[in-house]
This record gives structure tokens, C-alpha cells and sequence, in this order.
């Protein structure tokens, strides 16, 4: 059985994967803040940025890693450069490279935000495609991308947008209109935001096939199509039997937001085809499994490793 490293594995994508495939991998998950309990894999708690790359690899002696950790909150990184910048940045190039120097198989999470939203074309963007980064988040992440492939050209950059149930409830986009519906409350989707996002298990499942095959490089790795922000809210509505009239179609550029955003992120996923040999799902078939998930109790499953942890 190999031997997986995940970083960040109490945010959405690392506890995600790291649940889903405990069974097929010896997982051993670094947390830093916050407290889990319940789990059913390793993990290691630390902060990466105090404490040495080579070290930690040498603790835990890895196969894969899976490095998931970053300083995701976009008004954040605005407001705080420079942590933005050693998290996102420096600490994956250096993690990167102790990697190479192991010969272990590093895959690094990045976003489509490292494009500006105006020139995707009619096929959307391709791994080809000059980024163009608007924000200090997108700047940071282009930059570690740049800094891993610099000091690790093996390793697999992925540029992902996903969605699915974290630990607080309140990591991704779906976990906003779910709460807000359920509650009867209006929210707004931005109608002129375009994006290719992807339910954390297929991500997860497709990061696992390219582990299998041992793909390096940048990859986008995306929903076979696209919709905008306010679609998937009212999408999101129907699927769960709330009223899609309480999503309410704005521009962000009304949203008071810190940062501004790219407007047009649809992602050409020719490259990911062609090495998985089969397509991608639709963001249709991402939001029916990610409904059946939340009817087996995945929800309250993931939400349950924080609440075990409080009360003991």
C-alpha cells in the first residue's frame, strides 16, 4: 500500500480525499489549528511553516504528496501579502523540492484564478495560455506553481475549482447557498461570474487516477462545462427543494467584495481528457452526486470529526 502525505487535511479538498481513500492508501494527513477527532487515518499536527520540510518527509516517509494546504480566503490575502506569499508561494517550492530530492511523487492543488477572466476564448483556457493573475491570492498561486515546477519539473500542478461539505460548513460556495436556502434566507449568485467547478469526490477520484498514472505538469482539472455562479445557486435550489426565487442575480462587482474577481473562468480540459481516456463529468452529474453523498450522511459525517473533537 502506498504511503500518501496530505496537507491541509482539515480543509475541504484534504479531509475530502483523505476520507475517501484511507482504505486504498496509508494516509497520513498534517493539521495545524484545527482539532479533528474520529478520523479514520493518521495525522500530524504542525505548522508547516515552522517546522522543516525535510524533516517532516523524513518522519513520515511518503510515496505521494499531496500538498493541499494554502491561504485560500481571497479578501485575506489582500489584506495580508505577505503570510499570502510563504504560504501559497515559498513553503511549496521548498516542500517541492526536498520531493525531488526523495524521488517522491508531489502533486500541488492550484486555481483558475491564476487567469484574469477576459480572453478564455470560446474552448475556455488552456494549460498553454498565459496567466494573468488580478488578485494577491491568484498572484501567489501562479507564484507557487512557478516555484514547484521550477525546483520539482515532475511534479503534477493541478489547477482546480471544487465544492463539497467541510468541517465549519462554510468553505465552499455550495455550503453558502445550502445554508443560506435552508434557512429561508435570499442570497445573492453572481450572474456575470462564469466558472468550471468540480464536487470534491470526482476531484478527488481524478487526482487519484493521475497519481496511477503518474502524470507531471500543469493540468486543468475542471467540470466538463460551465455555468454561472447564479445558475449553480439556483441549481443548487432546485436539487435540495428550496425556492431558486431566493437567489437573486447580481454583478460582483456590487458584492462589497476586497478583491477583485475574474469574471470568466471556463477551462479547457482537452489535455486531462486525453491522458484519462474518458470525459469528465458535467457540473449536472457533480451536483446529482454531491446530492446523493449528502443523503448517505456525508455531511454530517465530516462536521462530526470537528463535534467529536469539542467534546472530548
Amino acid at each position: 500500500m502506498k504511503r500518501i502525505l496530505v496537507t491541509g487535511a482539515s480543509g475541504l479538498l484534504g479531509l475530502n480525499f483523505c476520507y475517501f481513500f484511507h482504505g486504498k492508501y496509508d494516509v497520513f494527513g498534517v493539521v495545524n489549528t484545527t482539532n479533528l477527532s474520529g478520523l479514520p487515518f493518521k495525522t500530524i499536527r504542525c505548522n508547516l511553516l515552522s517546522h522543516s520540510a525535510a524533516d517532516l518527509l523524513d518522519e513520515v516517509k511518503p510515496d505521494v504528496i499531496l500538498h493541499c494546504a494554502a491561504m485560500a480566503n481571497i479578501d485575506q490575502c489582500e489584506k495580508n501579502p505577505n503570510d499570502a506569499k510563504e504560504i501559497n508561494a515559498v513553503y511549496p517550492g521548498l516542500l517541492a523540492a526536498q520531493a525531488a530530492r526523495r524521488k517522491i511523487k508531489f502533486i500541488h492543488i492550484s486555481t483558475d484564478a491564476v487567469f484574469d477572466g477576459e480572453n478564455c476564448g470560446d474552448k475556455g483556457y488552456r494549460e498553454d495560455d498565459p496567466p494573468n493573475p488580478i488578485s494577491r491570492y491568484a498572484e501567489t498561486k501562479l507564484q507557487g506553481e512557478q516555484f514547484v515546477l521550477d525546483s520539482n519539473p515532475n511534479a503534477l500542478v493541478a489547477r482546480v475549482n471544487f465544492y463539497g461539505w467541510s468541517t465549519g460548513g462554510k468553505r465552499s460556495l455550495v455550503e453558502f447557498f445550502y445554508n443560506n436556502l435552508s434557512a429561508g434566507n435570499s442570497v445573492n449568485g453572481f450572474s456575470d461570474v462564469y466558472f468550471s467547478t468540480m464536487y470534491v469526490h470526482f476531484l478527488a477520484d481524478i487526482l487519484d487516477e493521475m497519481i496511477g498514472l503518474d502524470a507531471h505538469g500543469i493540468y486543468h482539472v475542471f467540470s466538463a462545462d460551465y455555468q454561472s455562479k447564479y445558475a449553480f445557486g439556483v441549481s443548487v435550489a432546485e436539487k435540495f427543494g428550496f425556492d431558486p426565487n431566493f437567489v437573486r442575480a447580481v454583478s460582483w462587482k456590487d458584492g462589497g467584495l476586497t478583491a477583485k474577481r475574474s469574471p470568466n473562468l471556463i477551462m479547457n480540459t482537452e489535455k486531462l481528457r486525453n491522458i484519462l481516456g474518458h470525459e469528465l463529468p458535467t457540473q449536472k452529474e457533480s451536483l446529482e452526486y454531491f446530492y446523493q453523498d449528502y443523503q448517505t450522511g456525508l455531511r454530517e459525517k465530516i462536521q462530526g470529526f470537528v463535534k467529536q473533537a469539542k467534546e472530548e
